[in-house]
């Protein structure tokens, strides 16, 4: 018997215990963390020198014809280079409901540092947003791509760049509302602040000063249908940027509120099935510096104060690859055209946009890749070879090339190796 009510006791203080340790185990399972990432060794070579950044890891477009006292063209040097800088490690966290939402956000960063020279090798912020999800509208907050770059429709080559100069890069802190009309149908409306890829600014301004003078954001609306296999979108973007608060002498200073005002237009779709895929995306618009593209603006000075007007660029890519399991190999090209301001500069000085060097401006460039991606478990070999062409012209006060056109090329042979977790 008294074995019996021991036992029993026993029981009931099992019980009771499991009991009140149920609920504080329920509200953990409510947060959850996952990490992910990858480790990333690339190997570059380039026949011709190029505008690059991290070392040549990231190639834009390559560099014009500058000839020594003997005549011979100092760019057309092979470069070569082994870099880890791009491997990545982030964190994705789930925690409980907000007002009806579920949350969750992201936490992402990678070691290719900020700058060129000391900061290589450095941890930096690429990601860092919360999303709210109800059932048909979603919010996000944070630094998270532009909302010219599509995550679902973005070249697939082996390269770094992701075929960059051709599609918009780059990440902005924003407020993003998003909202999903049908279960195919959806329009999103961002605003946003440029931060990780600095826009042009004028004489005098510091980095990303023409964002920061702008009381307001630059503004996106895109419109997108989605099914199993299709996904396709429209979009549109608004710009006013402030380069300076004051004309920047120190013997007759003047109080401006200049603005470079620009639009933009842009268009994606992807077609895809269990064997193959083909992507494209054409942007057009102004001032697309701060996406990592050609542009930017021009500066006219009257009565000691500047005007603005965007420089135009359009740009447009294609990728084809399959979808193969173990071996997959893949086609890219991609073109891009400087189409100059509307308004001239009131010298040279003024003109204040990529792709000029000197009294020299880039005209148009296009690529062509071809890749094969050779896959087991989550270990991927991609060898790569990459042909880059750009014309060179004499640039005028509109940012365009003229005369004396030149045109160079850089083939760029690469392997990647990545191991993802």
């Amino acid at each position: 018997m008294k074995k019996i009510i021991i036992l029993s006791l026993a029981a009931f203080s099992f019980m009771g215990n499991a009991q009140t340790t149920t609920p504080a185990a329920a509200a953990e399972k409510e947060w959850d963390v996952t990490m992910y990432g990858f480790v990333r060794t690339d190997y570059i070579y380039d026949t011709r020198k190029e505008s690059s950044v991290r070392e040549d890891q990231l190639n834009l477009y390559p560099l014009d014809v500058v000839k020594d006292i003997n005549g011979k063209d100092v760019n057309a040097v092979g470069q070569s280079n082994f870099l880890s800088v791009t491997s990545r490690l982030g964190a994705k966290v789930k925690g409980p409901d907000v007002w009806g939402a579920k949350m969750n956000g992201t936490l992402e960063g990678d070691f290719y540092g900020n700058v060129e020279g000391s900061s290589i090798g450095l941890f930096r912020l690429r990601h860092a947003f919360v999303t709210m999800d109800w059932t048909k509208t979603q919010v996000t907050m944070g630094q998270t791509w532009y909302p010219t770059f599509i995550p679902e429709v973005f070249p697939g080559v082996a390269n770094f760049n992701t075929g960059i100069l051709f599609n918009p890069f780059g990440w902005a802190t924003q407020a993003k509302l998003k909202q999903n009309f049908t279960k195919e149908f959806s329009a999103a409306l961002t605003a946003y602040k440029e931060r990780e890829f600095t826009t042009a600014t004028a004489t005098t301004g510091t980095q990303n000063s023409a964002s920061i003078n702008s009381a307001m954001p630059s503004l996106n609306v895109v419109f997108q249908y989605k099914n199993k296999n299709w996904i396709a979108g429209l979009g549109g973007e608004y710009k006013s940027l402030q380069p300076l608060t004051d004309n920047g002498s120190t013997t007759a200073k003047l109080a401006t509120t200049e603005k470079v005002n620009s639009t933009s237009v842009f268009g994606y779709a992807k077609y895809s099935n269990d064997k193959f895929s083909v992507k494209a995306y054409g942007i057009s618009g102004g001032n697309l510096n701060s996406l990592v593209m050609l542009g930017g603006f021009v500066g006219t000075t009257t009565g000691g104060i500047q005007s603005y007007a965007p420089i135009k660029t359009s740009a447009y890519w294609v990728d084809i690859a399959s979808n193969g399991k173990s071996i997959a190999p893949g086609f890219f090209f991609g073109y891009t055209k400087n189409d100059g301001a509307t308004t001239a500069a009131s010298a040279l000085s003024s003109v204040y946009m990529r792709g000029l060097s000197g009294t020299r401006v880039i005209n148009d460039v296009w690529r062509a890749s071809a890749r094969i991606d050779f896959k087991k478990n989550k270990f991927r070999v991609s060898p790569e070879l990459e042909y880059t062409a750009a014309t060179w012209g004499d640039a005028d006060l509109y940012g365009e090339a003229t005369d004396n056109k030149t045109n160079v090329g850089n083939l760029r042979a690469m392997v990647s190796c990545v191991y993802s977790f």
